[in-house]
């Protein structure tokens, strides 16, 4: 969930979702460029398929309808691959909810905004963000970079937290970061299990999305203690 405050410090930007050192620069050409697009295209579509551990690139190539030598021209390797997908992916996975309720009065209606941005985002690339969990347990880099951009989420909401205790509409005896840990893990735990694992309700019945949005948007002002949510 992000709750972004209008202005960002430039300590508080999400960074990139892979380390820039595994890309390449882009093709010059177009028809470079539309054999690289294929390239990603058909690894996203076999990485989901089949998992990061069981790829081949045999097989991105065979989705791709392109020589595997052709691979080589643009990609050095799986893990330079995957960053260029995770690339392509990442403006929907970075989830900016706010601009779409910037300037509105009631808090609760910014969070609830923000929460649907963050879960309809999440559920759009549930098999990416399952397969981004495979690959951080198997590369130290690309768990880094994970690391770093959860990180960075967290200090935007404990930011946004901090501007609401200022405006007196979120609890002030509560640290901000800590909130912000404690809230922002629960939603996105909640997205992993409702979208990747396929959790939902006790009767097996898939989860329902406007519940989801619903019980966390519910569960966020009611531990920050809003104005007629005690």
């Amino acid at each position: 969930m992000d709750i972004t405050v209008p202005e960002e410090t430039d300590g508080d930007k999400a960074p990139p979702m892979v380390p820039l050192s595994h890309l390449r620069e882009p093709p010059t050409t177009k028809r470079g460029a539309r054999t690289r697009a294929a390239l990603v295209k058909a690894a996203r579509k076999v990485f989901e398929r089949d998992g990061y551990l069981d790829t081949r690139l045999t097989d991105i190539t065979k989705e791709a309808q392109c020589a595997a030598g052709s691979f080589y021209t643009y990609f050095a390797n799986k893990e330079e691959m995957l960053a260029a997908v995770l690339l392509e992916a990442q403006e929907d996975m970075l989830h900016p909810g706010m601009a779409r309720v910037e300037g509105a009065e009631d808090p609760y209606a910014v969070l609830e905004a923000s929460n649907r941005a963050y879960l309809e985002a999440y559920k759009r690339n549930a098999k990416l963000m399952a397969l981004l969990e495979q690959v951080a347990q198997v590369e130290p880099e690309f768990r880094t970079f994970r690391t770093r951009r959860a990180d960075a989420f967290i200090r935007r909401n404990a930011r946004g937290i901090a501007d609401l205790q200022a405006q007196g509409v979120a609890d002030r005896e509560v640290d901000p970061m800590m909130a912000s840990r404690a809230l922002s893990g629960m939603v996105s735990v909640m997205a992993y299990h409702a979208f990747v694992l396929g959790e939902g309700q006790e009767d097996g019945e898939p989860v329902d999305f406007e519940e989801l949005v619903s019980t966390v948007t519910r569960l966020w002002a009611n531990a920050l203690r809003f104005p007629g949510h005690r």
